[in-house]
């Protein structure tokens, strides 16, 4: 998945702020989802992050594109591992890597659920 730069996105360091990086590795996740899971599972299993944890290895600036890359580790029936690339989408520099938990709930009730063991197989490495 790629993602421009956008003057919104530069903070007072005029590189691309935190939060922006955050989003980019949430978006790219639901992408993932989205790809992967049938629409029966989509409707019934939604996602909330347990922890964030995100180093940042160079600064991207105004009009850099970004290439997002992203994999599942480690998935139990609780939670799910996600790792995150950040990359200059021309010269492949990094710029920062993640790595998030994330624990399914039930759309319905907004509580966590036990995640199916094929849907664990499907994303998982």
């Amino acid at each position: 998945m790629t993602a421009p730069v956008f003057p919104t996105d530069i903070d007072e360091q005029n590189h691309v702020n935190n939060t922006v990086y955050l989003r980019w590795v949430q978006d790219v996740a639901t992408a993932h989802w989205k790809s992967l899971a049938s629409k029966e599972v989509q409707a019934a299993i939604g996602w909330v992050v347990r922890r964030h944890e995100i180093d940042y290895k160079s600064p991207a600036a105004a009009g850099d594109e970004i290439l997002l890359r992203t994999w599942v580790g480690k998935a139990n029936r609780l939670t799910f591992e996600r790792f995150t690339e950040i990359r200059h989408e021309t010269d492949k520099k990094l710029f920062a890597q993640a790595r998030t938990l994330w624990v399914p709930v039930d759309i319905r009730t907004g509580k966590p659920t036990r995640v199916s063991a094929e849907v664990r197989e499907n994303f998982s490495i």
